[in-house]
């Protein structure tokens, strides 16, 4: 579930870089996040 999150988030701030820039900021707080989830995800498994 997490991982569908993260991939949309990815989409998202691609398409926030190639048509507007008024959304990157918050585009790039979620793309931080995704990525946190993710690392923390990947942690927590190998654990």
């Amino acid at each position: 579930m997490l991982e569908i999150i993260a991939i949309v988030l990815v989409v998202l701030w691609l398409l926030g870089f190639v048509t507007s820039r008024t959304m990157g900021g918050f585009i790039h707080i979620l793309l931080v996040i995704a990525v946190v989830v993710v690392l923390i995800r990947l942690i927590k498994g190998r654990l």
